[in-house]
């Protein structure tokens, strides 16, 4: 039974890795709240508590991220490296990437819900959107 669903979470994480041109994200991730750009100025302050992770692999991170995102790749995002950035399982955390075509937020969001995660949010635009808004981005 382990073997099994060791197989289905390895068949899951390269589906979702592995988005044909053209292809998007689905429309929701199961366990998680999808938020617009607009929604998450709006969550910032109503839940200052909120831990926004960027799941983007580093270098695009340096490109620029969201004010106060943690860079959290979703290949390194485990339980344990989500209760190193999250203060608990009640805490909110939103999760984001580059966009429709990037599945790396699903990913990480979807781990953040099977780890016991209660209030996930998940931004399906991603950076994308955001600076298409004309958002303030961070560029270190």
């Amino acid at each position: 039974m382990k073997k099994l669903a060791l197989l289905c979470g390895f068949v899951w994480a390269a589906a979702s890795l592995s988005l044909q041109a053209g292809e998007t994200t689905p429309e929701f991730v199961e366990g998680t709240t999808r938020v617009t750009a607009e929604e998450i100025i709006d969550l910032v302050d109503a839940k200052p508590d909120l831990v926004i992770i960027d799941a983007r692999k580093r270098s695009d991170y340096q490109k620029g991220y969201i004010e106060g995102a943690v860079n959290l790749p979703n290949t390194e995002t485990t339980p344990e490296s989500l209760a190193g950035v999250i203060p608990s399982k009640s805490t909110p955390v939103l999760f984001y990437c580059n966009g429709v075509k990037c599945g790396r937020s699903v990913e990480s969001a979807q781990k953040a819900v099977s780890a016991g995660y209660t209030q996930v949010y998940w931004f399906r635009g991603g950076i994308q959107e955001w600076e298409a808004k004309g958002l303030p981005v961070v560029k270190p």
